[in-house]
């Protein structure tokens, strides 16, 4: 059992990887199994479709969302989809740290993708773009503590204090990227390590804010490095957020009593239901995209199926938003989107001086839990 006292700094964080009878159980390799099977299924699917671009964009901006959620950063769909009709510069609020999520989302699997390795630098610029800061490693005068959460008799007091120190810290992320990338040295399964190096990262918590959101980040970018899936679309936030009390629960479990078991289950377990979920969410929008299509090539055949697939990367967009090499003009694209309005596919809202076109079932879909 790992002694530590919550008021102090946890500069004694055990190195990876933990005792192998905590980690390696009977009950673990159940719950792995089922993961890896929901996952697998998922990959297939998500590789047989034409398109993939549409199915990522509308993903990752619900995990987007989700993972602000858990840190108590709220926005509404319609905030959101809104928001990608204006520029950068005119966000606001909680849509804005939404976005900034997905922008470091993507800079962190287009870098995983080039390096086939996590270190500290990578880490860095993820957390760099959740938080737009020039910012890195928590000095040691930030004296980061982890509150209770809650109003209740114990809501605000210490239940954590992680490492505190610049090198130690680095040791601590050194050691762990080191157990994520060296599958020769930790030949553990990429499920496992996920688990593990969630806890760790977390435990670490290596920066002044927005820990929570970098390592939601990492368990994504860890299954593109390990090849269980090609594209970022598996997102454990929804999960968590459904889950919260448990999370919180058992991640400190892991600290004070060195219970893995539970811990790996729960992680393992949100990997399983995440995947049925988005193997149904995938079928679905597939589904209204191949009706619209057949639709639209049957009414409408002068336009492309290009121009269609770009109304399913985001539920809202503005005439500007529709142009490419196929739809040249402003006034074309305008034109694309009445028709497809006139056929009751699209619904036009005003945002400031501009008028914006409305994916509506795509937007429906996407709002249900």
């Amino acid at each position: 059992m790992n002694k530590y006292d919550r008021n102090k700094p946890f500069n004694n964080l055990p190195l990876l990887p933990p005792n192998e009878d905590k980690i390696i159980t009977i009950n673990i390799l159940k719950a792995l199994n089922d993961a890896n099977k929901a996952l697998a299924e998922l990959k297939g699917i998500a590789n047989k479709l034409p398109n993939q671009s549409m199915l990522v964009n509308t993903i990752s901006l619900r995990e987007a969302k989700a993972s602000n959620e858990i840190e108590n950063i709220f926005t509404t769909d319609d905030e959101l989809y809104k928001s990608l009709t204006v520029k950068q510069s005119e966000l606001k609020g909680g849509a804005k740290e939404v976005l900034f999520y997905r922008q470091a989302l993507w800079v962190g699997y287009s870098e995983i993708n080039k390096l086939k390795r996590f270190n500290i630098d990578l880490i860095v610029k993820i957390y760099q773009n959740i938080i737009q800061l020039n910012d890195g490693i928590r000095p040691p005068q930030t004296e980061t503590v982890i509150m209770k959460r809650g109003s209740g008799l114990l809501g605000g007091s210490v239940v954590y204090t992680p490492p505190r120190g610049i090198e130690i810290i680095k040791q601590k992320l050194d050691n762990l990227f080191d157990f994520i990338n060296n599958d020769d040295k930790y030949a553990y399964d990429p499920l496992i390590k996920l688990a593990i190096s969630h806890y760790q990262f977390e435990a670490i918590h290596p920066f002044r804010d927005g820990n929570g959101r970098t390592g939601r980040i990492l368990n994504t970018l860890i299954m593109i490095q390990k090849e269980l899936l090609d594209i970022p679309i598996l997102y454990l936030s929804a999960f968590i957020i459904q889950h919260k009390e448990d999370y919180y629960y058992l991640l400190n479990r892991v600290t004070a009593t060195d219970n893995w078991e539970r811990w790996i289950i729960f992680m393992l377990k949100a990997i399983e239901e995440t995947s049925i979920y988005t193997i149904s969410k995938i079928g679905e929008i597939d589904k209204l995209f191949t009706n619209i299509h057949n639709l639209i090539a049957n009414t409408l055949p002068h336009i492309r199926k290009e121009t269609i697939e770009k109304i399913f990367e985001q539920p809202y967009i503005s005439p500007k938003r529709l142009m490419d090499n196929n739809v040249k003009s402003l006034n074309t694209a305008k034109k694309y989107l009445n028709q497809m309005m006139d056929l009751g596919i699209m619904v036009t809202k005003k945002i400031g001086k501009e008028t914006v076109y409305l994916n509506i079932d795509l937007y429906n879909l996407l709002s249900e839990t």
